[in-house]
Parts: C-alpha cells; sequence; structure tokens
C-alpha cells in the first residue's frame, strides 16, 4: 500500500518547479493558473527567488502547495494512493491529491491561511524552538509550568519535538528544558507561533472561508494533524482543518498509525523530498520510502 505524504513550511529550495515548468506543458498551464489565482507572478519567485524571499511566509505556503501538487497532478498515471497526510500545510495537499479538493479551491485556501497567519504573527511577538532528546511528556509537562504561552506545536518524530508560544513564554521553557536534559533546545529563526492559541486570530479568519468551499469525500483516507487519524467524511475534515492553525500536529503518531494500517511505502511528494522521508526514517530506520 502506497502512502503519499506532502510537506510543510521549510521544504522549500531556490528554484523549485522550474524543471516541471520547462518540461511539461501540463505542468506550466498549472503554474501560469496559479499565477492568475494569487493575483502576482508566484513562478517568479520561485524560480528566480533567494532563499531568505522564499521563506515569507505568504510566499512559503503556496509556493510549497504547488510544488507539491503539481507533481501529483502531473503524475496521475502512477499516482495510487492508499492513503494521503500532510504535515501542517501539506495537509492541504494531502487533501487535493485525494480528490477532497480542487487545485484552485486549494490554492486559494492556502493563499488565506498564509495571509491570515502572517497577520496573526505580527499582532503578538511569537516564536517557536526545536527540542531534542527528551519524552514528550516531560516536555509537556515543562511547558505547562511556564507563566507565559507556550505548548508543545509539532510532533515530528520520536525525540524531536518542537514548542511554540510568546518569546518570554518560549525562551523560559527552553531554558528549564536545557536543565532537564534536553541534547538539544534550539529556538528558531520564525516570527510566529504556528499550532498554538496565539494562532487563534488566523483561525476564526480562515474558519469562514473552509466553512464556504466545497469538500468532497476523497478517493482514499487522509490522516490529519489534528487527531493522526484516517478521515473520509467531508464534515469531520473541514472541522480538523479548521482546527488545525491552533492545534499540533501529531505527525509521530500519523507516521505510526499509517504504517499500523498496512502502509509499506511513504512517498513524499514535493519539496526537496527530505523532510518527510526523514523524520520516517526516525520512526523506522528501515522503512522503505521514496521521493516523487
Amino acid at each position: 500500500m502506497k502512502a503519499y505524504v506532502f510537506p510543510g513550511q521549510g521544504a522549500q529550495f531556490p528554484g523549485m518547479g522550474k524543471d516541471m515548468y520547462d518540461s511539461n506543458p501540463e505542468a506550466k498551464a498549472l503554474f501560469d493558473e496559479a499565477n492568475e489565482i494569487l493575483g502576482y507572478d508566484i513562478t517568479k519567485v520561485m524560480f528566480e527567488g533567494t532563499e531568505e524571499e522564499l521563506k515569507e511566509t505568504r510566499i512559503t505556503q503556496p509556493a510549497i502547495f504547488l510544488h507539491s501538487v503539481i507533481k501529483v497532478l502531473t503524475n496521475q498515471d502512477s499516482f495510487e494512493p492508499a492513503m494521503t497526510a500532510g504535515h501542517s500545510l501539506g495537509e492541504f495537499s494531502a487533501l487535493v491529491a485525494a480528490g477532497a479538493l480542487s487545485f484552485q479551491d486549494g490554492l486559494k485556501l492556502v493563499q488565506q491561511r498564509a495571509e491570515a497567519m502572517q497577520k496573526a504573527c505580527e499582532l503578538q511577538d511569537s516564536t517557536m524552538a526545536a527540542i531534542v532528546g527528551l519524552e514528550d511528556n516531560v516536555i509537556e509537562e515543562i511547558c505547562e509550568s511556564v507563566d507565559d504561552i507556550v505548548v508543545a506545536a509539532n510532533y515530528n518524530c520520536p525525540g524531536q519535538l518542537v514548542i511554540s508560544g510568546s518569546v518570554p513564554g518560549v525562551e523560559a521553557a527552553v531554558a528549564k528544558l536545557t536543565e532537564a536534559g534536553a541534547k538539544r533546545a534550539l529556538i528558531l529563526q520564525v516570527r510566529g507561533a504556528f499550532h498554538s492559541p496565539l494562532m487563534k486570530p488566523a483561525e476564526d479568519e480562515l474558519r469562514a472561508a473552509i466553512e464556504a468551499t466545497e469538500i468532497k469525500a476523497p478517493v482514499c483516507p487522509v490522516y490529519q494533524n489534528v487527531n493522526a487519524k484516517p478521515e473520509t467524511d467531508p464534515a469531520k475534515i473541514k472541522e480538523n482543518l479548521i482546527q488545525q492553525l491552533t492545534a499540533p500536529v501529531r505527525w509521530t503518531q500519523t507516521m505510526q498509525n499509517m504504517i499500523a494500517d498496512g502502509a509499506e511505502l511513504f512517498i513524499e511528494a514535493g519539496g526537496t523530498g527530505k523532510v518527510i522521508r526523514g523524520l520516517i526514517r526516525r520512526v523506522d530506520r528501515k522503512f522503505p520510502t521514496e521521493a516523487l
């Protein structure tokens, strides 16, 4: 059984998508359509922009979405998913790949999500930190002991968890986690507390857009970030998608559940093709993976 998985922010790279644009007329048509939908030339930034330009949330999210989804849409002959999942932003790619969302609606939602998150980031100084080498429950307990806002945000793989919150909250948690024996507790170069209560303004803004968008029953189960469980009911998919902005990404549990449910090969679609595969190897070093 093939499990297709889709990366989120962090999988971007300069020149992404140019090879598809230059060599595949179908891909070129989709990129050109994306420029019209977004109202600006995102392909110029993807193909010619610097790493710094690609890190901007309003660019990063649609760029990674397009790179992932166009890879799938132009490889339909060999695309046989038994299940899909995406890390944070990647969940939108997973839904399009599974036929639950159209390409056009998926891109519009990703654009709205990116802009809403950018606005939420500007309301309060906030950040995230990567924690390596501590049990999840220890990190959770230490975050709860901090007076300011800080929560577990991304359960990436066993032994690696990202926390998210206000700058004072994350700084205090990092100090306590270092004392508790973390092998690494590094504040990330991000200006936002993704997947934390500080994203509530973005969730509120995105809710209306998601509720107004048609989501169909997917052709295969989509494992969603909020609960790491397979879903095929459009109403439940919508609600989980709304909650995703303030809830943690349960990626460790997602990968474990997909393996338990019969996944035999993970295929990473989009970005560098290495991010999700690296996390899967931390779950099971010998588990087969490929890049699309």
